[in-house]
């Protein structure tokens, strides 16, 4: 299965710019205030009542204050969730990011699923190596493709330890932007669905990559939705489909993202699937990650 119904998410409770992350992240702007955890809360809020909403599961848990982890509210990057029972644990670049892997996600979890298998791969952390999950890595779980553009927090080494654990063919890539630095993140470039990719082949500037990619999108039957170095600077390819209790599914972006789309692209992706899409500027311009970044994909079995 491509799509889950079941979301983790982190409710933030000291939600903050962080500076360590935006060594390498461009998409990051300081713009912190006294008003922003509680702006970013209200947005958090409204973002998780939309997808319960519309019958989509998500297991929402809060926060510590200690330790002090401004950028929780981003779980995907420290952990991943698979169908075999299988959870993986990833190294992470920021040393203040290393430290969301707090106990009490896990034994929340592990009250509604079944866990199986840990990976730990943080280990690399001593080595400064990072994979920093499904932000490193844009999976293709249906045909076992681990996309991945090469960054300061994506290392090859450890995609391909990933790939041989998983069973996964990895696709790593180069990807910059409109400055032409490297992309920090893959899953703001690219977005992979049952039935189509939305990705920002402008980035990938080396030729022979881009074809390469292409022809991995198009041999896995999947069409290809092209968006411009702009759009993904809106977020536009920071997206994740998810689907319901009921298997209807949906295309869960930011309202920023949203409206950085053309009518045209819009209707492409509306003969798919539904489209969700919340405010979460604050999140965004602070934390420099959007919609798809706050959502960690459940695909454990349930108890």
């Amino acid at each position: 299965m491509q799509t889950t119904q079941h979301l983790l998410m982190i409710k933030p409770v000291h939600f903050t710019y962080n500076a360590q992350t935006a060594v390498n992240n461009a998409f990051q702007n300081a713009a912190a205030d006294s008003n922003t955890q509680q702006n970013a809360l209200n947005e958090f809020n409204n973002f998780v009542e939309l997808l319960m909403q519309n019958g989509i599961d998500v297991t929402v848990i809060e926060d510590t204050l200690q330790p002090h982890t401004p950028d929780s509210i981003f779980p995907n990057n420290w952990i991943s969730f698979h169908a075999n029972g299988t959870i993986l644990l990833y190294p992470m670049y920021a040393e203040n990011r290393r430290q969301e892997r707090k106990p009490h996600v896990l034994e929340n979890i592990s009250k509604k699923f079944s866990i199986s298998t840990t990976i730990d791969l943080t280990n690399y952390e001593k080595s400064n190596l990072f994979l920093e999950g499904t932000g490193s890595m844009v999976l293709d779980r249906e045909k076992n493709i681990a996309y991945a553009c090469i960054s300061p927090r994506t290392d090859a080494t450890i995609l391909e330890e990933f790939c041989n654990k998983m069973h996964f063919t990895p696709m790593l890539f180069k990807a910059n932007d409109s400055n032409n630095s490297p992309i920090y993140h893959t899953n703001v470039m690219m977005c992979v669905a049952d039935k189509y990719v939305v990705i920002c082949l402008d980035a990938i500037t080396d030729h022979q990559e881009r074809s390469t990619v292409i022809h991995s999108i198009e041999s896995s039957g999947k069409q290809i939705v092209p968006i411009t170095l702009q759009q993904m600077n809106k977020f536009a390819g920071n997206m994740l489909q998810v689907n319901n209790q009921k298997g209807e599914k949906f295309l869960i972006m930011s309202s920023q993202a949203y409206q950085a789309l053309t009518p045209q692209q819009i209707n492409q992706l509306q003969s798919y699937n539904h489209i969700l899409h919340s405010n979460l500027t604050t999140i965004e311009t602070n934390g420099g990650g959007s919609a798809r970044c706050m959502m960690a994909e459940v695909f454990l079995p349930l108890k």
